[in-house]
């Protein structure tokens, strides 16, 4: 049996690169004494989120980097031999794109550049337009990015291409539009658990899900960093405070045996489904 410590993080970060950088340092040690291989950071670690999906562009971007960019390539070299899922805003000429990198000490392993937008992220951010899953000495990972998990389609096309684990990097606020006294009663914190758990159970593979806490401009975000097993169940978490949560999962003979009576990927009827997958 052979163990893969799993960690991801619920922290605030904002514009301020350098602190950004110093704080994921921070974690990746943390990370590492705990035994982790795969650390999956928030959504936009590097640089913050944008501050209102209501009036997205009001001067406060995230600063766009390219792909070379000095700070992405210092989280490369602290991960070393970890495996590390980060969250930035891409610049590919004057385009911006909300993107993920599966980095360690030898380079980039996997990208993925957010597929989904809720309607705010429109006016700053171009849409990706593919899910593919990657080989990392952790396993076959996959990448969502926060309103990506909203839709079934993203992580079952990342477990049909053989994902074992799903990364699911987030900014994901409370409700923006019906705000709860508590979080524990806000809508988007319950949907927030709902699609981590579901996308596990439905997929049958191991999800980390990260997330930003704290404010920033009108935004207040979740926390509730998690790591889900393929049945569905909360491994470890972090509720809506800053923290890792961290598992060792032997991810092989999990899915083994949540696919060993009931195997969904192996059962799906494409040709019934009118065009979807």
């Amino acid at each position: 049996m052979a163990l893969t410590g799993i960690a991801a993080v619920a922290a605030h970060f904002g514009r301020d690169l350098d602190f950004d950088l110093d704080r994921i340092a921070t974690l990746i040690e943390h990370a590492r004494d705990s035994g982790a291989q795969l650390l999956v950071l928030p959504d936009a670690a590097v640089g913050g989120y944008l501050p209102d999906l209501r009036e997205p562009d009001d001067g406060n971007l995230p600063p766009a980097l390219p792909p070379d960019d000095p700070h992405l390539a210092r989280i490369g070299s602290l991960a070393r031999d970890m495996v590390v899922c980060v969250g930035y805003c891409e610049a590919d000429g004057d385009v911006r794109f909300n993107t993920a990198l599966a980095v360690t000490g030898d380079g980039v392993l996997g990208r993925h550049r957010k597929v989904h937008q809720p309607p705010g992220e429109r006016a700053v951010y171009a849409a990706g337009d593919r899910f593919a899953a990657f080989d990392t000495p952790a396993g076959r990972v996959g990448m969502l990015i926060d309103y990506d998990k909203t839709f079934p389609e993203s992580a079952r096309s990342l477990a049909v291409d053989g994902a074992e684990i799903i990364a699911c990097l987030s900014a994901w606020p409370t409700s923006i539009t019906n705000r709860a006294p508590r979080m524990s009663q806000d809508r988007q914190a319950r949907l927030f658990d709902l699609y981590d758990q579901a996308r596990a159970a439905e997929n049958q593979v191991v999800l980390a899900s990260a997330n930003q806490t704290g404010a920033l401009g009108g935004m207040r975000f979740l926390g509730q960093a998690k790591v889900v097993g393929p049945g569905g169940d909360i491994l470890a978490r972090t509720w809506s405070k800053a923290g890792i949560a961290v598992a060792e999962v032997d991810v092989a003979g999990e899915l083994a045996n949540a696919r060993r009576v009931l195997h969904h990927l192996g059962e799906r009827k494409p040709e019934a489904y009118g065009g979807t997958s």
